[in-house]
């Protein structure tokens, strides 16, 4: 299972996904699509046009995983009416949100950008 450090980049393939595809072809969409690494250890999501199902790939640095999951009752957020060149980067926490099946993932910003390191030196230096 994946931790959920807000350093932990969760990428959203803005196109619906056939959830026939599996190692190969998602990895194939990662990189001629969405234009990532795949063994970068990011998650990248896939969601299918349904929505009532999704496909998560990730590189734990032994191997790919693909975790699947349909949902019972409800669907994922549409996040794929979202189209961004190299897919939508969601935080940990909107990732958990949208696994749960909360139809308010991507319609309002939920979580504030996370901080790097150049942000922190500044507030330093005064």
């Amino acid at each position: 299972m994946f931790g959920l450090s807000r350093a932990l980049q969760v990428w959203v393939h803005t196109e619906p996904t056939d959830m026939r595809k599996s190692f190969n072809t998602l990895s194939a969409l990662v990189s001629q699509e969405m234009h990532r690494e795949v063994l970068s250890g990011d998650l990248f999501v896939f969601i299918s046009k349904d929505r009532k199902r999704m496909k998560i790939l990730h590189f734990d640095g032994t191997g790919l995983i693909v975790w699947a999951k349909r949902l019972e009752r409800g669907r994922f957020a549409p996040l794929y009416r979202k189209k961004r060149e190299g897919g939508l980067e969601l935080t940990p926490s909107e990732c958990a949100l949208l696994l749960e099946g909360s139809e308010g993932v991507g319609r309002y910003g939920l979580s504030p950008p996370l901080l790097q390191h150049r942000d922190l030196s500044s507030r330093m230096k005064r």
